[in-house]
């Protein structure tokens, strides 16, 4: 199982590299991973074994039985309640909508219903394609705490006459350092951009030993949040040099495993540190990158449908196709921790080295990759990267 998870961290890693060479267009990056996978979990759940032949090896999964493994572990770890305490929330919630001319199949209704709670709703997609595009928009502003207040746009009603099936995921985390940075430390220094120029932005700080390692041209530091049964941590990959995240990103990419295996282990004393704050959102078509990465048999529009298993209606069925699957995320890292939200929409239509005696430095001045993970797990729920913090 530990192993299903590590080749799931090289997927994000794989997915990471593609979004930002196709769509990042040099801006700041942030997406749910996570968010993605549990999708195509519920697309592969309702394919044919066409389609599940090319969903398992994209996501490194041998069997559906991993499959089933991995999303039981993932689930085990969204739904987690967590303490009582509001300093530390991490949910996941899926919506399907579903058009009032067609029907779930029973096996594909109770895999919705028992293994994600999700919530199933029917909808006139024809001639109500508005009202569709509102309920789903309120339900993801609703379950990210108001933080993605849109996933489908108002000029979307063609797109959803043609469809039949939404299917949503939604996550959110919302966790405090477990060391805060105090506000009033809080000071402006430039932040160095690929281009060369650069910009001031406001940096955090504390006087607190970081899990901060150094490896060979960059350099680790793992933040933790306040912990429950669960362990949230962000991490940071900082390139030694300031033009130096396009190699780092090529570095991370060629080594399987290389999440997993550069985690900072102790606290050291640091000399300067230095972190900026930043707040920003993205979004893309998913379906579009998974496409360029060699996954086609879900997007299919011709030689029948792979989607078979999801709908009591064998005609309907035949010419189900997924056209797109809309993705949108947003995260603010602040004094006091970190905010973060991901929605992903789904539409179907018809048709190491050792530290020396000297204390380091690490102050994130210029372009890096971060990561949010749950420790235990090992599950990488949002990444992206920051080239301008100024940028919102």
């Amino acid at each position: 199982m530990e192993k299903s998870i590590e080749m799931q961290n090289d997927v994000v890693v794989m997915l990471a590299r593609h979004v930002i060479a196709t769509v990042a267009n040099g801006s700041n990056l942030v997406f749910s991973p996570t968010s993605i996978n549990v999708l195509l979990c519920l697309i592969a759940a309702g394919s044919n074994c066409i389609a599940k032949e090319g969903i398992l090896p994209f996501l490194m999964l041998p069997s559906s039985d991993h499959l089933n493994a991995v999303l039981a572990k993932t689930v085990s770890v969204t739904h987690s309640n967590g303490s009582k305490r509001s300093n530390v929330r991490f949910s996941a919630a899926y919506g399907v909508w579903i058009d009032k001319s067609v029907s779930f199949k029973p096996s594909y209704e109770d895999l919705l219903d028992n293994s994600y709670n999700a919530t199933c709703t029917q909808a006139d997609f024809a001639f109500k394609p508005g009202e569709v595009i509102d309920d789903v928009n309120t339900w993801a502003k609703y379950q990210t705490n108001g933080v993605i207040e849109q996933i489908l746009s108002p000029d979307s009603t063609e797109a959803i006459r043609e469809s039949k099936l939404i299917l949503a995921n939604a996550m959110y985390f919302k966790g405090a350092w477990s060391n805060n940075f105090d506000a009033w430390l809080t000071k402006d220094y430039y932040f160095h951009l690929l281009d060369g120029s650069s910009v001031k932005v406001p940096y955090m700080t504390n006087d607190e030993d970081q899990y901060l390692e150094e490896y060979s041209g960059f350099q680790v530091l793992r933040l933790p949040y306040l912990e429950d049964q669960r362990q949230f941590s962000m991490y940071i990959y900082l390139p030694n040099d300031k033009d130096g995240l396009p190699a780092l990103l090529e570095k991370i990419g060629s080594k399987p495993g290389f999440l997993d295996y550069h985690i900072p282990r102790h606290r050291v004393p640091v000399r300067a540190f230095r972190i900026p704050k930043f707040k920003f959102s993205f979004e893309f078509d998913a379906a579009y990158v998974l496409k360029n990465m060699g996954l086609t048999s879900p997007f299919n529009t011709t030689g029948g449908s792979t989607l078979t298993e999801m709908v009591d209606s064998p005609s309907m069925a035949e010419d189900l196709y997924i056209s797109r699957i809309i993705h949108k995320a947003s995260i603010e890292v602040d004094e006091e921790g970190t905010e973060a939200a991901a929605v992903s929409a789904s539409m179907i239509l018809t048709s190491c080295s050792a530290y020396e005696s000297r204390k380091p430095d690490f102050v994130a001045d210029h372009p890096f990759l971060f990561t949010v993970r749950e420790d235990k797990s090992g599950l990488i729920l949002f990444m992206g990267q920051v080239l301008d913090p100024s940028r919102h």
